[in-house]
């Protein structure tokens, strides 16, 4: 008896203890997400926001002019290419600099660690007026860079051609420090005796990080595949911020950034939250996705 009363007390003290994230949960996470699930079949408007009795159930009605609509494709064809682009960018670039200030010949690892992901912390705003000034096609940066080596300047975020990867590369020289910092750990966590007996081998640099640092440092990668896939996904701020409207020809408008112009400059409150149910289903997808790749390989 005494053993099961002490299993109920620590199961109420379990319970207690999880009581408020759960409840954090509930009401700022579970039930927005349900609200906006129902919300997707009504023709909830700004009239519907004065007097909720206006909002009509439609049914699918949101979802057939949403798939019907080119703009969505649109959108939907430049996410999914910023993710394609800023993806592998991103974690490239994270894995190049983890390895470096990871290097046992780098001296000043901390200073190095901190300037690389100072990035990650600074306000999207601020450094929109710092690439702003280099993406200038006249005085930028950029344009000097092309002009040196005897290439046409091009007008980086008013040419619809160019403007998806100029903040494909903004994206990523935000974001790859956060994703460094988890690179690091990851190396850290290799036992050094495995490069050692490698080196005794015989291995070259290439063969050790090929045959040593990437199968061990799988789950890490994996890791940050899916969490880099699932935020570039529901890409929002870059546009919104250096590209209002969707850029030139719409050539910058993602689903995040239709979603808040149906919702919240149109009011349209019912088509945005369709918009949202079909962004998660394709954010769904892709981390299903990577996730049944993942275990395949491993």
């Amino acid at each position: 008896m005494s053993g099961g009363s002490g299993s109920r007390r620590e199961a109420r003290a379990a319970w207690a203890f999880l009581a408020p994230a759960l409840l954090v949960l509930l009401v700022f996470f579970l039930l927005p997400v349900l609200f906006a699930f129902v919300l997707s079949f009504t023709d909830f408007d700004l009239y519907a926001v004065a007097d909720p009795g206006n909002a009509r159930f439609v049914g699918l009605l949101n979802y057939r002019e949403l798939l019907h609509d080119p703009l969505w494709w649109r959108a939907l064809r430049n996410t999914l290419l910023f993710a394609l682009l800023g993806g592998p960018l991103t974690v490239g670039l994270a894995l190049g600099a983890a390895l470096l200030v990871n290097a046992p010949a780098t001296r000043f690892k901390g200073a190095f660690r901190t300037a690389l992901f100072a990035p990650a912390v600074a306000t999207l705003v601020a450094m929109a007026v710092v690439w702003h000034a280099l993406y200038h096609p006249r005085f930028g940066m950029f344009g000097h860079l092309l002009a040196f080596f005897g290439l046409p300047r091009v007008d980086w975020l008013g040419d619809p051609r160019w403007a998806l990867p100029s903040l494909v590369l903004l994206a990523a020289w935000k974001n790859f420090g956060y994703t460094m910092v988890v690179f690091v750990a990851g190396l850290q966590a290799i036992p050094e005796e495995l490069y050692e007996a490698a080196r005794i081998d015989g291995a070259s640099a290439w063969a050790r990080f090929r045959h040593v640092t990437v199968p061990l440092l799988g789950p890490t990668l994996f890791f940050v595949a899916v969490v880099t896939a699932v935020g570039y996904l529901q890409v929002f701020a870059e546009p919104y911020v250096m590209t209002p409207e969707g850029g030139p020809l719409k050539s910058t408008l993602t689903a995040s950034l239709l979603m808040y112009e149906r919702g919240f400059r149109w009011w349209s409150l019912g088509p945005a939250a369709a918009i949202a149910v079909l962004l998660f289903v394709v954010v769904l997808s892709a981390t299903l996705l990577q996730l049944r790749r993942g275990r395949e390989r491993g």
